[in-house]
């Protein structure tokens, strides 16, 4: 429900309410939490995604900065998109982490080049459209059981 509310909001305005991605990110954390094993490997993985999602956008930050010399939150990168990876970030182990985010990049940047004439905003929803893939990668993965999310 949370991700549809996200990815509803963001092709819709491009803005998503605030506590949408707390909520997120708890409920990921949870769903992930009851799935591992141990404290202590829970803690690793969602550092070490921690750590990814913040190298990955300093060196956006950067290169929007240094590079392109544009502004980088809300005209490069919406805040919503950060803290939607973020909230990736801590729902799932860290190989898991890393297929679903460029799966999902991947996915939003071919489903936005083939809707983006029939979209009244100009940029990407990213979020939601990450939160779109994600949806249909998590009803797929308990459908079916297959692939095994957590088991990496």
């Amino acid at each position: 429900m949370c991700l549809t509310a996200i990815t509803y909001q963001d092709f819709k305005e491009r803005k998503v309410f605030w506590f949408l991605f707390p909520l997120a990110m708890l409920l990921f954390g949870l769903l992930y939490y009851v799935q591992v094993t141990g404290m202590s490997v829970f803690l690793y993985q969602i550092l070490t995604n921690i750590f990814l999602v913040t190298s990955i956008w300093t060196i956006l930050f950067l290169y929007t900065h240094f590079i392109t010399k544009k502004k980088f939150l809300n005209h490069s990168l919406g805040l919503g998109d950060i803290l939607f990876f973020y909230t990736l970030g801590l729902g799932f182990p860290t190989l898991t982490f890393i297929v679903l985010f460029v799966g999902s990049t991947l996915f939003s940047l071919l489903v936005f080049l083939i809707i983006k004439r029939n979209l009244n905003h100009k940029t990407v929803p990213l979020a939601g459209l990450m939160g779109l893939f994600i949806i249909f990668v998590l009803l797929y993965s308990f459908i079916f059981k297959y692939p095994p999310l957590y088991g990496y």
